[in-house]
């Protein structure tokens, strides 16, 4: 049964093609990015879309988080998805750390998506799916990490990785999964030409893991094809 989903970080990418797949499904979407007037893709998607809502949200302006939620109250939540995000710059090696950047870094990719959680996650309660999605990253898995460097970006990742453990633990008794997901080496901006996949397959394997998570699920890192990614 199609419900309502929130997604950040909707005016390209991944976050886009989300709200194009999961409105195609029925659901009612709440999307948002930090500018709407200069997200032309999905100000016509929710223009050709009635289920399609656009929402201003700097993920890292937590008054503006705070505001969105007054803005919305009374509405539940049955997915709420963690998109959002920044690499940072690239090419960051030993001896080449940018602290600054880097903090800039951990405030959208770990600090956010816990506010976020904590923002939102009353509206999820009472809903079907009681799901959130946090979008991680294989590059956040220690166990994976044979070639180094990616400070700032890495850091990150496994940092929220660890929001997403508690997060489970502490949402458990409200019977609100909490999931960290790898979306695979795409074709956004961020992943370059070169990715392997589409936002197309990508999403599609997102969605499913979403749709039909379970208590079982929560807690772990899951790969966009389902398999398991080790911390």
């Amino acid at each position: 049964m199609p419900g309502t989903i929130l997604i950040t970080g909707c005016n390209r990418g991944i976050g886009l093609e989300m709200t194009r797949q999961f409105a195609g499904d029925g659901w009612q979407v709440i999307a948002t990015c930090r500018n709407p007037s200069a997200a032309w893709e999905l100000s016509e998607l929710a223009e050709a879309n009635d289920n399609i809502e656009i929402h201003a949200l700097d993920v890292t302006d937590y008054q503006q988080m705070a505001d969105l939620a007054a803005d919305l109250e009374g509405r539940q939540l049955d997915i709420l998805l963690s998109n959002a995000g920044y690499y940072g710059p690239k090419g960051v090696a030993l001896g080449n750390v940018d602290v600054d950047a880097w903090r800039e870094v951990l405030e959208a990719n770990t600090i956010a998506p816990y506010k976020l959680v904590e923002t939102f996650y009353p509206r999820l309660a009472g809903s079907q799916y009681k799901v959130v999605g946090i979008l991680s990253s294989k590059v956040g898995s220690i166990a994976d990490n044979s070639s180094g460097g990616g400070y700032l970006y890495r850091s990150s990742k496994t940092a929220v990785n660890q929001v997403v453990k508690s997060l489970s633990i502490d949402l458990a008794d409200e019977g609100i999964k909490v999931l960290a997901l790898h979306p695979g080496w795409v074709k956004t901006d961020m992943g370059g030409p070169n990715a392997l996949i589409s936002t197309e397959e990508s999403v599609a394997g997102l969605k499913k893991i979403l749709q039909n998570a379970t208590a079982d699920d929560s807690g772990h890192f899951y790969n966009y094809d389902g398999s398991a990614i080790p911390w």
